[in-house]
Formats: structure tokens, sequence, C-alpha cells
């Protein structure tokens, strides 16, 4: 079988060229011709959350580096990340780091944890990211930190790098075979989630303690908080019903107000979800997986394993019940929404669109770009519904040079609040600040999105930049990397 070769983003030399190619895709994203600079640019303007000033419309999203200490505590390579962050000139900084609230709830071992004993190290981290951001921008009255609370739940690899725990809700048919979860593999118990609920709040408590200004009750991308949304055949409290689905958010949200008040609440949610997709078993090209697939659905419908998912068809969103959540979350008063979909581990084609897939991906079904205009249109469909909630974005690192017209053409309609940096600011930390003082990028640190960084972590390794980041270049992981590539090909 014949690759699909999609262009690439830096073969379109004018914002006219790239506009042609999405109208071909028949893909919905409005880009500017040129890159507009402060005071006037949409993305220098300003936006509140809960009477707190946030001077621009770039945010950096939240990224685990497999690097903090076995303990949950913050490396100098956490430490670097995290300066970065705050020299970025992104005025919302949406976790920078997503934090276990109890070391059995870690993606990895090495994962940063928020608990009393890391008090030091959390704290130590907000004083980096503030006195970087101080020291080139003058002062961070106009910042909004964060810090992200996790349980990785199905995906908890807490003691080992290659041995898994998985933490489970329900039963799903087809992550269960994919993941290699028996039949009677142990449901967590509503003993454990209401302790679990306690954790989150303490966490909180510390955060709020420390001087972060809000906390991300994470509900996204396949971990724990995502699973409840889906628990339909989950029996008990938490699970069936919206409201027992929603259980665990609310009552995490009720313990913050009333043991750490006036801090602020945000919540990143994947909005609607896909099947799990594989590489294509019959289309496997010089060895190397082929492109993605549906895992075969047909005996699981109606489809009850996914949420914001058309039950009769699992390859398509419907947002009824990510409507129904966030107008939840405002009722509550949450303002600040991250906006995500899907999961890396089961359909990241949806999730992260990108060219190029991590060692146990799939190539991508579909040109990238038309997994950036679902993530843009899903968002701009919720803001519209919600027009008081603040809604970050994400998705973007694969608009590339087109990244800032792209942006600034949304928030200037009105279609997103917050145009979401991830891995794009592992490569190239100054985007912001060179896109609003110069209106020019640097075309050598742009992300290629070549998934280095989740290659890494799912050998075994530190994650980064190790393409572009001359630091991550003359790392031994690089050369590990460079080996594990030459042995796939």
């Amino acid at each position: 079988m014949a690759k699909t070769r999609y262009p690439r983003i830096s073969s379109f030399k004018q914002a006219a060229d790239f506009r042609a190619h999405l109208a071909h895709l028949g893909a919905e994203l409005p880009c500017d011709d040129q890159i507009e600079t402060a005071p006037s640019s949409p993305l220098a303007q300003p936006a509140h959350s809960g009477g707190n000033r946030i001077g621009n419309r770039f945010a950096i999203q939240p990224m685990e580096g497999w690097d903090g200490t076995e303990d949950g505590q913050p490396s100098d390579l956490t430490r670097r990340r995290w300066q970065n962050f705050g020299r970025s000139g992104a005025k919302l900084i949406w976790g920078g780091e997503a934090f276990a609230v109890v070391p059995e709830g870690r993606a990895n071992p090495n994962q940063l944890m928020a608990r009393e004993e890391n008090r030091a190290g959390m704290a130590e981290l907000r004083d980096i990211l503030l006195a970087a951001h101080n020291e080139r921008f003058g002062t961070t009255d106009d910042l909004l930190l964060g810090l992200q609370l996790t349980h990785s739940g199905r995906f908890c690899r807490p003691w080992r790098k290659d041995q898994s725990a998985p933490a489970i809700l329900y039963r799903h048919p087809i992550l269960d075979r994919k993941f290699g979860l028996d039949a009677d593999y142990p449901l967590l118990t509503d003993a454990y989630i209401e302790e679990l609920i306690n954790r989150y709040v303490a966490s909180a408590q510390i955060a709020h303690e420390l001087g972060y200004h809000f906390v991300d009750i994470k509900h996204c991308h396949g971990y724990l908080g995502h699973e409840f949304l889906s628990a339909f055949t989950r029996p008990g409290p938490f699970g069936g019903s919206f409201a027992n689905r929603t259980r665990f958010v609310r009552s995490i949200i009720e313990g913050i107000r009333n043991r750490a008040p006036g801090l602020g609440i945000g919540v990143r949610l994947s909005a609607f979800d896909f099947v799990p997709f594989r590489p294509d078993p019959d289309a496997s090209i010089n060895g190397k997986p082929g492109h993605g697939v549906p895992e075969p659905y047909q005996n699981c419908l109606p489809y009850e394993y996914g949420f914001g998912v058309d039950q009769g068809d699992p390859q398509q969103m419907d947002l009824g019940e990510a409507e129904q959540f966030i107008a939840l979350l405002a009722s509550l008063g949450v303002d600040l929404i991250n906006l995500s979909c899907g999961s890396p581990y089961y359909n990241p084609h949806i999730q992260r669109p990108a060219l190029f897939p991590p060692s146990d991906g799939y190539l991508p079904p579909e040109d990238p770009l038309c997994g950036v205009a679902r993530q843009v249109v899903m968002v701009a469909r919720l803001k519209a519904r919600f027009p008081r909630s603040l809604f970050i974005g994400s998705g973007y690192s694969y608009l590339q040079e087109y990244l800032p017209h792209v942006g600034q053409a949304l928030v200037r309609a009105g279609m997103v609040d917050f145009i979401g940096l991830g891995r794009m600011v592992l490569s190239y930390p100054d985007l912001p600040c060179d896109v609003l003082q110069t209106g020019q990028m640097q075309r050598r640190v742009i992300c290629r999105t070549f998934s280095d960084c989740t290659t890494a972590p799912r050998n075994g390794m530190i994650s980064g930049c190790f393409p572009l980041d001359s630091f991550y270049k003359q790392r031994e992981e690089a050369e590990r990397l460079r080996t594990l590539k030459k042995e796939a090909e």
C-alpha cells in the first residue's frame, strides 16, 4: 500500500497558499495574512477571570516531563522548563505540569506530586516561573498561574516505567483488550473514590496557600476524571446518570470552596472522544505501522464507553453532554474551561494532530489540519453557547508558521478566548513574546510535530524536544532516540 502524503506546512510560502489548501480540504480555519503585534493584536488583548487580569491571549498547556524525582519533586530539567514557561510571554499558565494527587495515580514514576511532602518543590516551581516572567517583562500582575491536579486512572504507571497499574471505573471492551486487562480486573471502589476526592481537595488547599491562582481538575485524555464522564455502565453513586457521573467533580469543587475559599478553579476537558484507533493491520509499510483505523466496535453498540461520542456512530462527536457539563461548571462558578479531545493513548490523531506518529502510534488517517479544524469548530460552538465562560483551545501546534495567523483570527472572531500552546513551547518557548513584540517567528525552532517528545517517554526516557532544542540535542537520550529510529527502519 502506498503511503499517503500530506503537504508539509512549511511548503506553503504565504498565507494565501495555506488558505487554498484549507479550502481544498473543506477545513474551517480562518487565517490572517499578517501577524499583528501588540498593542493592537487580538492576541495582545487582556481578559479577566475571578477579578484577575490576564495580560494576553496566549496560554501554556500542562505537560509532563517524566523528569521529576521518584518522590515527586522537581529536577533541574523541570526547573528549566518552568523557567522557559515564565519567559515565554504567555499570560495564562495552565498548570505548567500535571501533578498527581496520590502516588499510585502517577502516569510515570517521575511525575510531580501535589501533596504535603512536596510543598517546597511546588513553591519553588511557582517562584522560578514568576521570577523569570518578572525579569523579562517587569511585572507579574497580569499573569495567571494554575496547577493541574490529576489521577491517571487507566494509564497509571506509578512504580515502573515499563509496568502499568491501571485504575479503572468500568469494563471497557476495547481498551481492556487493547491494554491486556483480564475480565476480573478489579474496579476502583466507591470508598477509594471518596478518599481520592479528599486528596484532590487537600492538594488544592496547598496550591492556594502557596499562591497559585487556580487549580485545574483534570477531565481529559482518558485519565480518571475523563473516565468518570463516560462511566455509563458503572453501578452506584459514581456511574450511570449524568448526575452520578459528575459527582466526582462536583464533590471536589464543593470541598475546595469550603477549604480554599478564593482559589480559582478550572477544568481541562476532552469535550468529545472517538472510538480507539490502531494501525491498519493490512497496510503496514516496510514493516512500519500503517494508517490509523478504528478498532472493531460493531459489537459494542450502542457505544457507552466514551464522552461526547455519538453512541450510534462512535466516529462522530456529540457535544450534547459537553454542553450540559459546561453549564454545570458555570452554575458552580467555574469560568475557565480548557478544551481538548480524545486521548494520546488510543486516538492521538484527533487529540494531537501530527504528521509524524510516536513510536507506538500510527500514520495519520487524515490530513492533520482536519484534526486541528475539528477542534476549532468544537471550541467555537461551545464558546457561542457559553459566551461568558473563558475557553482555551488546543491542538494548534500543527499549524506551525501559521499558528499566529490562525490564532489571532480566531480570537478576533470570538471563536476562542486563548490560544493554548503545548509541545510548540518545548522547541520554541519564546513564541508568544516574538509574535507580540516583533510579528516574526524563528523558523528554525518551530515544532514540526516529529513526536520525539512522546516517543521518548513511551520508551522510558524523559520528554523534551530532541530534534530542535540544542539543550536536549546534546543529551544521551537524543542518541538513544536516533538509534531506536534506525532500528525501526
